[in-house]
């Protein structure tokens, strides 16, 4: 399994932009699926997008589609959310996750039982 790592996250007003990263360990990264997830206050966690292992796939909530971007760079065992038009309600701690298995082929909208890793969390506020 990999093990993540996510710096980042902040305070950003409505309508700004914020990038967060996941940083991995381990010399398997590029084997794994990727993903975002988040979770609202009294809210549970949801899926926000995913990513194939090798960047070719992509797949996105409805209700971040079209505003937010999920890359990867492999050669630096990282993974980016680039989220653009950001709204009050996309305010929420983000994990990022690696998928259960190596080369997994599912890209979403994946549950907790496609989850093999998590990272620890970071906050992302949007004021209105």
């Amino acid at each position: 399994q990999v093990q993540l790592v996510e710096p980042g996250g902040g305070l950003v007003q409505a309508g700004g932009s914020l990038r967060l990263s996941c940083a991995a360990s381990g010399r398997t990264f590029s084997s794994y699926a990727m993903s975002w997830f988040r979770q609202a206050p009294g809210k549970e966690r949801e899926f926000v997008t995913a990513i194939s292992w090798s960047g070719a796939y992509r797949n996105y909530a409805d209700s971040v589609k079209g505003r937010f971007l999920i890359d990867r760079d492999n050669a630096k065992n990282t993974m980016f959310l680039q989220m653009n038009s950001l709204k009050p309600e996309d305010t929420a701690v983000y994990y990022c996750a690696a998928a259960s298995t190596p080369y997994y082929t599912y890209y979403g909208p994946w549950t907790n039982a496609d989850v093999g890793s998590w990272g620890q969390g970071t906050q992302v506020t949007v004021s209105s």
